[in-house]
């Protein structure tokens, strides 16, 4: 969750954990309850990820780097995406025909989102921002991944203010919910 280096780093790091995770869903016979497990894993290192970026990486991008306003926005929709299917998925269980289909459509649109932010965003803000300012926005993600919540919540505001106000509030409920479940121990 929290990994070092400056935001490109970090959130890089971020991706390849995402990737061994859909690995290891796709190494498993389709009914192992296993799976279920993973796909909760996922999807907490997924929304803690996404709501990171939204609190953080986007307005910087926004801010420093020019049509930055359209390459946020770009992402935040393809997090909003990803969110939906995730709040699917959590009804699906291992061995349905909807759990794989969705699986499969996280992991396509997962892969497209992650290709355009390392060979597109990250260059892009490399190239305007200072690597102190590139550190200081990997230090804000891995904070903001500490209290962010670990649950799809579509309805949620992803973008600021609001999202900086409601995020640790619903983080803590949903590691509490977590907590009392055992989810995310597997």
């Amino acid at each position: 969750m929290g990994h070092g280096g400056n935001v490109i780093q970090e959130l890089t790091t971020d991706h390849r954990e995402v990737d061994a995770l859909f690995t290891k869903l796709a190494s498993l016979p389709a009914d192992d309850e296993q799976r279920r497990e993973l796909a909760d894993e996922l999807t907490m290192e997924l929304i803690r990820h996404a709501v990171a970026e939204e609190m953080y990486l986007y307005p910087a991008v926004r801010r420093y780097v020019d049509g930055g306003d359209d390459l946020a926005d770009k992402e935040i929709e393809d997090h909003s995406e990803v969110e939906r299917m995730l709040k699917d998925l959590e009804g699906c269980r291992p061995g349905e025909a909807q759990f794989d289909a969705l699986i499969n459509r996280l992991q396509s649109t997962v892969t497209a989102h992650v290709a355009d932010e390392e060979n597109r965003l990250f260059p892009l803000l490399a190239e305007s921002c200072s690597p102190q300012a590139l550190d200081e926005l990997g230090e804000k993600i891995r904070s903001a991944k500490k209290t962010a919540p670990t649950r799809p919540h579509p309805a949620a505001p992803d973008t600021p203010p609001a999202n900086k106000l409601l995020a640790p509030g619903t983080g803590m409920v949903d590691r509490l919910r977590d907590m009392l479940t055992g989810r995310g121990r597997g």
